[in-house]
């Protein structure tokens, strides 16, 4: 493969090139081909993406496209560069994450994603809240740390959303790499960190900041509704940005801003922004938190129905456990972190009764999950500083006796103390949602973690970063029969691509994009544990993205031939007017 050029800071991948198909028109055979194939897998049982039935079949690969599918044994003696034999394996187009959290792998990490391609998923879609691009110049100002500024001065001008994507693909990545706009980041670039409604020169910044987005590549706006900025969004400024990015083909996709007490009103409003927006709406991670809510998912279930039997396109998608995970810093009333200040007012002396007030009051106006799930049911992770490192996954109450301190005093002191980054993993939802969301046909998956490596990952960390897409396979495929294989595969693949407008994506047909998996549907499963998550899934023998090979009998081989994923508003173009 070739080789690409390494940049000092940013992300990797490379560019996508317009859909090309094969149409009606047949393939000549292989002995009527001059030069051979890349590669040729023999003998597999295809599961090719659109839910249709497996069958045994031949695939060939030139180039980073699927060039010929024929009946088993008719590439037998194909001349090829290499042979895969996949006799008694699946073989299935990668999956597609829509719900990628490697932003900072990508930027910073060595790109193999090696906790991704080791579950088949061969494409990342970021976004979620918040993206590095694109940034205003009144925010690159205020920006003090030297090394941020330097980072984020490169995303900033008419085509800085575009920019971003680029830098990832001139970087080096294994899974191809597309992305949303984040929402707060829009937010952030009209209005910064101040609570309010925008006013209308900010409003009209916001729109022309997601145009130009749209135009360079996005897939939509992802909103994150229980995360400062984005929370302090009201439902008519994420319409306004809606209706900004409808005549793009845009997708609203959310993190609701309630998934717990308020779980109902905040599907309705999501419902609303799309209705109102003219755009496709798509739910992040659907869940009912907390035992007092699980019933509300055949409503919400319902809900959905309802509004697609109306004719409003909305969607939703899910991790495979009954935990969630966010940041620790989450559980604290958003209006605390308005302008940037929510280190300084922790630690504000004065202020430290109601902040707590507000963290045990289920009437304080925000979604506290931490209350929600109870002490006892947070799992705390991320601790950086020596003295508290034995407290690493351990839950809040336990930690708060260690302590000597009640949870919500500890709950801010650690903030304080870990200037904000800890994680946290919170227990809240039904394993019985969770098979009851499983089987609805417009259910799709994304992992909501980031890449990682086992030999140098530190600290606890969701298992979904692990075996998100494995355990859909090892446990509600085979073992419990909640899917079968073949809706399953859709699901995670074709579904995704549909979603996104991704044409030469998610199905392995002749033309579509060399994005193929080779597994073991007998033995691939997932290893991870709450308890002890940094353990790689096995079974899945091989991985191919665009063509080449990324995972060979079950080890990364080293490539990063991931390219830029799309969506359909872009304009192909690096430079255009400005707003």
């Amino acid at each position: 493969m070739r080789k690409l050029a390494v940049f000092p800071v940013l992300f990797a991948i490379g560019a996508c090139s317009s859909v090309s198909t094969t149409g009606g028109a047949r393939l000549p055979a292989p002995s009527d081909v001059g030069a051979p194939y890349d590669v040729v897998i023999t003998n597999g049982r295809i599961v090719d993406g659109t839910g249709a039935g497996w069958y045994w079949g031949d695939l060939a690969v030139r180039g980073d496209r699927i060039t010929r599918i024929a009946p088993r044994g008719m590439l037998a003696r194909a001349n090829a560069m290499r042979r895969i034999d996949a006799g008694g394996l699946i073989v299935a187009p990668g999956f597609i994450d829509i719900q990628a959290q490697s932003t900072s792998n990508f930027l910073n990490g060595d790109g193999r994603a090696l906790s991704m391609v080791t579950q088949g998923i061969t494409t990342a879609i970021l976004g979620e809240g918040s993206t590095p691009a694109p940034v205003s110049a009144r925010q690159l100002a205020s920006v003090s740390d030297t090394a941020q500024r330097r980072i984020l001065g490169r995303f900033t001008g008419p085509r800085a959303f575009g920019t971003w994507l680029d830098a990832m693909a001139e970087r080096g990545v294994s899974e191809n790499v597309g992305s949303f706009v984040g929402a707060g980041t829009i937010r952030m670039y009209g209005k910064g960190m101040s609570l309010g409604e925008p006013n209308a020169a900010e409003i009209d910044s916001m729109r022309a900041a997601v145009r130009r987005a749209m135009e360079d590549g996005a897939f939509g706006v992802a909103s994150a509704l229980i995360y400062p900025p984005n929370n302090y969004a009201s439902t008519g400024e994420l319409t306004e940005i809606a209706t900004a990015m409808s005549p793009y083909g845009g997708v609203y996709i959310t993190h609701m801003r309630s998934e717990g007490d308020q779980f109902l009103e905040a599907l309705d409003e999501a419902i609303a922004i799309g209705k109102n927006g003219n755009v496709p709406v798509e739910v992040y991670h659907l869940k009912a938190s907390g035992p007092r809510n699980w019933p509300k998912m055949v409503r919400a279930i319902a809900k959905i129905d309802s509004a697609r039997a109306a004719g409003q396109d909305v969607q939703a998608n899910m991790y495979l456990y009954i935990a969630g995970g966010n940041n620790f810093s989450s559980c604290i009333a958003p209006k605390y972190a308005a302008d940037g200040k929510l280190l300084d007012n922790l630690r504000d002396a004065a202020l430290r009764p109601q902040i707590k007030r507000d963290l045990f009051d289920e009437n304080a106006g925000y979604e506290n999950l931490c209350l929600i799930a109870g002490p006892n049911n947070v799992m705390v992770t991320g601790f950086r500083r020596p003295e508290y490192r034995a407290y690493e996954g351990k839950r809040l109450d336990e930690i708060a006796r260690g302590l000597g301190k009640d949870w919500g005093d500890a709950l801010i002191d650690l903030n304080i103390a870990e200037n904000g980054q800890l994680g946290e993993i919170l227990f809240l939802m039904s394993e019985d949602n969770v098979k009851l969301q499983l089987r609805q046909p417009w259910m799709k998956f994304g992992t909501d973690a980031a890449a990682l490596d086992p030999a140098n990952a530190r600290g606890m960390t969701h298992p979904r970063a692990y075996g998100n897409f494995t355990r859909l396979l090892a446990k509600y495929v085979r073992e419990e029969r909640v899917l079968t294989l073949e809706d399953a595969v859709r699901k995670a693949s074709s579904a995704v691509a549909t979603r996104l407008s991704l044409h030469d994506r998610g199905v392995l047909k002749e033309g579509m994009k060399a994005d193929i998996i080779v597994f073991d549907e007998k033995t691939v499963r997932d290893l991870a544990t709450f308890e002890s998550p940094h353990q790689l899934s096995v079974g899945m023998r091989h991985v191919l993205v665009n063509g080449v090979s990324v995972v060979s009998d079950g080890v990364h081989t080293g490539a990063k031939p991931g390219q830029v994923v799309r969506g359909p508003g872009w304009t192909g173009m690096t430079t255009r007017r400005r707003d």
